[in-house]
């Protein structure tokens, strides 16, 4: 548990890690992505990958970053506070960390989320499409097709 608090102290956070379901989380405070990347690239935490949520009506999105430090999963989520290319923005941690690389690349492709301070190439996943492939749209019908139920069809 050391290497956790150190990794808390140099961020400057002063909740506790909770674990809840075999993850540590720690919840980043005023920390940015890139604080977070150097504080776990100095513990020798190895960079596992980012889990994207969207969130209910208008809350954004949730991006999750987890590490693996010693076999204890850590987990670190950031809020972006909107959907709009214009707000979905995140630094990112690729010059930092360059097994960030492709999860970037596809989170940036399915939720539209902008790595601020890299290049992308084509897309990978659906080359000639638009990013944000995953985000949720208005639903055309209430009534799910029969096998779905508790399903919504959605425009695409």
């Amino acid at each position: 548990m050391i290497a956790l608090e150190t990794i808390r102290e140099k961020l400057g956070v002063s909740e506790p890690w909770v674990e809840s379901r075999g993850t540590h989380w720690l919840n980043p405070g005023a920390a940015n992505i890139r604080d977070v990347t150097q504080a776990m690239n100095a513990a020798g935490a190895r960079f596992v990958t980012i889990t994207a949520h969207e969130l209910p009506g208008d809350a954004g999105l949730r991006l999750e970053y987890h590490w693996d430090l010693q076999g204890w999963l850590l987990g670190v989520p950031f809020q972006i506070a909107g959907k709009s290319p214009e707000s979905a923005k995140i630094d990112s941690i690729y010059d930092l960390c360059e097994a960030a690389d492709w999860i970037e690349r596809e989170v940036h492709e399915g939720f539209a989320i902008d790595f601020t301070g890299r290049v992308y190439e084509p897309l990978l996943l659906r080359a000639g499409d638009k990013p944000g492939v995953n985000l949720r749209e208005a639903p055309v019908q209430d009534n799910p097709a029969p096998g779905l139920q508790g399903q919504k069809e959605v425009a695409k």
